[in-house]
């Protein structure tokens, strides 16, 4: 099992992107060959290099996560309709930056991980401006450094799914900051969606503490806004923001925890769901597939399949089936009549009881591998390797056999 399972984000100045990934790589650097490698393969080279350097925020030793630009180069966007009062107010779609991240040769995981977070910015955005989310236009991941911030987001969380998170209280800021839209209060708008039941605090210190990219990571990564850590300190590390504040240092802190027998996946004993489900016969396989990859994007979701029958006429059906947490209901649901052509929905209440499980990391011939342990009731356990971890590997033969060898007891890490 991993040497720890649980970590902590420490609030004390702020939450940004590059803080998140400073912390991050400075608490474990095991992670910053593989994050640096998704960085290279995302960010082409004339537009820059990401660089870890160390540095000082209020007097306290931290790292900075940042972009030594090469070129002032935006992100390309390929949308020639969307016209931009002043020629420096870049813009680029959520679909477009999307492409580019799947498109990009990254560790397993790292894609669906940053797209993830992309997708809760853009979730949030659509809302406050009323419209699509394929028509939202990003400003502040317009440019390379903030498409590094959330690659590296991804790829340090893709590493991390044997982890839970938690996180301290917020801090809120105060004041106006200055957007696209004009002057917006503080907490940005977005951020403020995102962010809802997260605990805030007020410290006396203004301007924008957490930004809205820094709260999608957040969003994604911490299941429980009022968690607390537990157990043996394994590591710490400190990210530092760009901002001077004062009387205190501008940092994010990471406490890195081994919850000692404490399954990072809890039993679920006597959970209540919301089963979800709808037809669709006027929808191409594209766009079933991509409202599909939509949905499951969508929180509170637990897992959507989507089967094919046929309905009347010898027409032939999709059907979608959802489960889904009953307090994210209506917003799932919303989300149904959006992404697809549907008219209607049929929604039942159930009772699951999940047996206890937790993700373990091992080693199958020198390589690192996520695999999750589940206990039945006379005590044995079930072995499954992340099919993630094996996709990496040429061949079937060879995926076949480095799984069977990691759902070995003996080859337990």
């Amino acid at each position: 099992m991993a040497e720890y399972n649980h970590i902590h984000l420490d609030a004390a100045g702020g939450l940004a992107g590059d803080m998140f990934a400073a912390a991050m790589l400075d608490a474990l650097p095991d992670l910053r060959p593989r994050v640096f490698a998704d960085l290279t393969a995302a960010i082409p080279a004339h537009c820059g290099q990401a660089k870890l350097s160390e540095g000082l925020s209020g007097g306290v030793a931290a790292r900075r996560f940042t972009l030594i630009a090469l070129a002032a180069t935006p992100l390309p966007s390929d949308d020639h309709h969307h016209q931009e009062p002043h020629d420096h107010d870049h813009a680029v779609r959520f679909p477009e930056i999307a492409r580019r991240i799947t498109s990009a040769r990254l560790h397993p995981g790292t894609a669906d991980q940053a797209t993830a977070i992309l997708h809760r910015l853009a979730e949030a955005e659509a809302k406050m401006h009323r419209v699509p989310i394929e028509d939202v236009h990003f400003h502040e991941i317009a440019d390379w450094d903030s498409l590094m911030d959330v690659v590296a987001a991804g790829s340090i969380a893709a590493a991390l799914t044997h982890c839970t998170w938690s996180v301290s209280d917020l801090p809120r800021g105060g004041g106006m900051v200055r957007t696209r839209h004009g002057m917006l209060p503080v907490p940005a708008p977005a951020t403020a969606e995102i962010l809802r039941n997260f605990r805030w605090r007020d410290d006396g210190i203004g301007g924008e503490r957490v930004t809205p990219t820094g709260a999608a990571i957040l969003a994604h990564l911490v299941r429980n806004a009022t968690g607390r850590p537990e157990g043996r300190l394994h590591a710490t590390g400190t990210g530092a923001g760009t901002r001077e504040l004062p009387g205190m240092p501008n940092i994010l802190r990471a406490l890195v925890f081994n919850q000692a027998g404490m399954p990072e996946i809890a039993s679920e004993e006597n959970d209540t769901v919301i089963v979800l489900s709808f037809d669709i016969d006027d929808m191409t396989g594209e766009e079933v597939a991509i409202a599909a990859d939509h949905l499951r994007m969508t929180n509170g979701v637990i897992d959507l399949t989507v089967a094919s029958r046929q309905g009347k006429k010898g027409r032939p059906v999709n059907e979608f089936r959802l489960l889904l947490k009953p307090a994210d209901f209506e917003a799932v649901s919303e989300k149904c009549f959006l992404e697809t052509t549907t008219i209607g929905l049929r929604w039942r209440t159930e009772r699951r009881r999940c047996l206890p499980r937790r993700p373990e990391t091992i080693d199958i011939e020198g390589h690192q591998a996520t695999r999750k342990r589940t206990y039945r009731p006379d005590g044995a356990a079930s072995l499954k390797v992340e099919s993630d971890d094996i996709a990496r590997f040429e061949g079937l033969a060879a995926r076949r056999r480095l799984k069977h060898l990691g759902e070995y007891e003996e080859n337990e890490a």
